[in-house]
């Protein structure tokens, strides 16, 4: 279907459901949904009044959060990895319809909000978005990293002053090194320290790269919000986040992309034989850190760490959760909506169906709480009010 957004303005809208999972672990049947501008003004129990979409028969739920994804990494016209910028024969213009086409294939799988960390062209394709002059899921953006290069801890804490002066939503750092490399710590703790103290004073959250138990200890005791990856991380550790109140972000789509896609990768940097073997066995633990970090009630979100190749796939995350990471459906589902928007601090505007909050919405075919597989079969997107894709008739 082509790009025909239908921009419901102020009018009152309604959507009618016979299935429904409201993003706070309820499933309820035949509501219909209200909606006013971009927000949802009700969720009453259906009417036999007239509905501007009728969703029978499918399940609809919040829209979909991806809290860990870089739009700006895209495969080139060499069929290779390519991330713009320092080195690549693409160019600017190039680089920023390719993250917008990316933008664009991740909205059309359901995920109407994405947490982007570590690319600068994703700045302007977020503020394009938000100004509705493109099509996209409603973005956050670190624009770039830290890591044990960046310098010093004060020449740390005045690289996050200028990310946040740039406009940064958000400050991603590198505690550990790639899983193709080893991932163990690299930064120091003093420069662990100084990076999530700064973006805790610049009241920004902070997401930490580490795959290792001591640059993950580091960066939870030094106030970070988010681990990512975590495949190495011991009971002690995922109970410190716990206590703390620490989000873990752990990745299976990016390893099986990479994997998928090879050819694409091999040869460039450390996407060596090695790091690739290093990487298959890290399948098995991710799915072994996420069952031991539900089993002390760590709070789990959804990310794909989605690079070229896994843009408009994101929605694979949720089958590797369920299949191969044990979680239940409705858990995996729950990463992703509610929880992700409660870690991105957004709770109150996005992440489940609820009256005053953004009429974001995905309807599937099937059900995912009884075949997870049905998120893939995405027939409605609705985001803000918007409808951006019904192929569900």
């Amino acid at each position: 279907m082509a790009f025909l957004p239908t921009f419901l303005a102020a009018q009152t809208v309604v959507l009618r459901t016979t299935n429904l999972i409201d993003g706070k672990g309820h499933v309820l049947k035949n509501k219909d949904i209200v909606i006013s501008g971009s927000r949802i003004s009700a969720v009453r129990d259906a009417t036999k009044g007239p509905a501007a979409y009728d969703l029978s028969g499918l399940t609809v739920m919040a829209g979909w959060i991806d809290t860990h994804a870089h739009l700006g990494w895209f495969f080139n016209k060499e069929n290779r990895l390519d991330q713009g910028g320092r080195g690549s024969q693409t160019t600017p213009q190039e680089t920023a319809l390719y993250t917008e086409a990316n933008a664009y294939a991740t909205l059309m799988g359901g995920f109407t909000t994405e947490q982007c960390l570590g690319s600068a062209v994703e700045g302007p394709v977020r503020d394009m978005i938000n100004a509705g002059a493109i099509p996209g899921p409603r973005i956050l953006t670190s624009l770039g990293s830290i890591s044990e290069t960046t310098g010093t801890p004060e020449q740390i804490r005045e690289y996050a002053r200028k990310m946040k002066a740039d406009g940064a939503d958000v400050i991603k750092l590198f505690a550990t090194a790639s899983i193709r490399d080893g991932g163990a710590q690299t930064m120091t703790n003093e420069q662990i320290q100084a990076a999530c103290g700064e973006a805790t004073a610049l009241g920004l959250r902070s997401v930490v790269h580490a795959h290792a138990i001591g640059g993950a200890r580091a960066s939870i005791l030094a106030g970070c919000t988010s681990i990512e990856h975590g495949t190495f991380l011991d009971d002690a550790t995922l109970q410190l986040m716990a206590d703390r109140g620490v989000y873990f972000d752990p990745n299976f789509l990016v390893l099986h992309n990479y994997l998928d896609n090879k050819p694409k990768f091999l040869g460039i940097g450390n996407y060596t034989e090695e790091g690739f073997a290093a990487m298959e066995k890290a399948l098995p633990l991710v799915a072994d850190v996420l069952k031991r970090a539900r089993r002390h009630n760590v709070k789990v979100v959804l990310g794909t760490d989605g690079v070229a190749g896994a843009h408009g796939r994101n929605a694979e995350e949720f089958i590797y959760r369920v299949k191969d990471g044990g979680d239940t459906p409705m858990n995996a589902i729950l990463s992703g909506t509610s929880v992700a928007a409660e870690a991105l601090r957004m709770g109150d505007r996005i992440g489940s169906v609820a009256a005053g909050l953004e009429a974001d919405l995905v309807a599937v075919q099937g059900d995912p709480l009884e075949d997870i597989t049905a998120v893939r079969r995405v027939v409605f997107v609705m985001k803000g009010g918007r409808v951006y894709k019904n192929v569900a008739r």
